[in-house]
């Protein structure tokens, strides 16, 4: 009753002083359960009252002091309080402190952010320094926990592989998609397309964590020749390689003036959007034979990998499928994302902080992912893979 009138730290120091008193009842009550009542006898006592010691817990994004009653067992073991235990099980400080700071939040502005509990309440954890090395300490085990989690129950006839610039590395990233059109990143390291080795042991430890090497699937990559030998020699003749031809179209016009990007970019486009495999390669290859002369180095990069440029075409998908297959955009426009979330970050001192980061907006970014466009006839992807792979068996 005492508290109830007292309005002086206003209704939320009136809300927080009252449920602490009530948690401490309700921590009282649970002793008493164990010991029975305070100088009373209980029939077949197995434990025994041991005062009480300084506890925290959870209130408001910060940890606050509270009485903790302690109980001993006849041996001499300290027994638990369902109360306490069911409080501390779920640890709401975790999700607030990331999601303060992927929202842009700095670790300075975090306590200023927080609701207030009242005067006499003793509580820790708001600092910037203590949110800083809480924020590292949560992100490192979520991200590791989420690189690292079993691929077996997934079935993905698609997927992607780009190098991502963030924070000034090179990320390595494997966005898988499966049969209904839902994303799932796989896999980050951190390095680049250009080094074989950094992809073969990205998508060797895909393979270790139960992703199906053998399953024939369609692989779409950037423009990397390391990139690609890497993916034949993990999955060999199962996958299907899709060329980026957004990555294809950038690497041309860097061999060129800037008067010709406006007509090079525009037959290419034409030519991939075209729908007929054999025309679009007559296309190109047409360009390819104009620009030989003046610009050989853009002739010769648009000849290399041509066919696999085309894969998507030659598999005759429709339309939108093919559009969303034919690029590795979905990875982009995940880590367009992700950078927003990391905006505010000002001094990236390694590449694990990169990686950190990376993997925190990823796990954000996921909670807003849109299937991919087309996802509806995807079964018509799987029926042609299932096609070509019959086709390989019998030649």
């Amino acid at each position: 009753m005492e508290v109830l009138f007292d309005l002086r730290e206003g209704l939320r120091a009136m809300v927080t002083k009252t449920g602490l008193e009530i948690l401490g009842a309700m921590l009282e009550e649970d002793r008493t359960a164990l010991v029975g009542p305070r100088y009373g006898r209980l029939e077949e006592r197995g434990a025994y009252r041991a005062g009480s010691v300084p506890g925290e817990l959870v209130l408001g994004g910060r940890r606050v002091s509270v009485r903790r009653p302690r109980v001993r067992s006849l041996e001499g073991r300290e027994l638990s309080l369902p109360t306490y235990e069911a409080f501390r099980r779920d640890d709401p400080l975790a999700e607030h402190v990331v999601a303060q700071m992927v929202r842009g939040v700095s670790t300075r502005d975090y306590e200023a952010g927080l609701e207030k509990v009242g005067e006499g309440v003793e509580a820790r954890g708001v600092h910037k320094s203590a949110v800083s090395r809480f924020f590292v300490c949560q992100t490192q085990a979520k991200v590791a926990a989420f690189l690292s989690r079993p691929l077996r129950d997934l079935d993905l006839p698609v997927l992607m592989l780009d190098g991502i610039e963030f924070a000034g590395h090179l990320l390595v990233v494997a966005l898988g998609i499966d049969a209904e059109g839902n994303k799932h990143v796989l896999g980050i390291r951190e390095g680049s397309t250009e080094n074989a080795e950094v992809g073969k042991a990205l998508l060797s430890d895909l393979v270790q964590r139960g992703l199906d090497a053998g399953r024939w699937r369609l692989v779409a990559i950037d423009g990397s020749k390391a990139l690609h030998r890497a993916v034949w020699e993990v999955f060999g003749k199962s996958a299907v390689i899709q060329r980026c031809q957004l990555h294809k179209i950038r690497n041309v016009l860097g061999h060129l003036p800037k008067g010709k990007h406006g007509l090079v970019r525009s037959v290419m486009r034409e030519a991939y959007r075209c729908g007929d495999g054999a025309l679009a390669r007559t296309k190109l290859l047409a360009l390819a034979a104009r620009l030989r002369r003046e610009h050989p180095g853009a002739a010769a990069s648009l000849r290399e990998g041509l066919e696999e440029t085309l894969t998507v075409l030659v598999l005759a998908l429709p339309e939108v499928l093919r559009r969303s297959l034919a690029t590795t955009n979905a990875i982009e426009s995940l880590f367009s994302m992700v950078r927003t979330y990391a905006r505010n970050v000002k001094r990236w001192r390694d590449g694990a902080m990169a990686l950190r980061w990376a993997g925190t907006g990823v796990l954000e970014a996921g909670k807003r992912f849109h299937r991919l466009k087309g996802h509806r006839q995807i079964p018509l992807l799987i029926e042609a893979l299932r096609c070509q792979a019959a086709q390989l068996e019998v030649a």
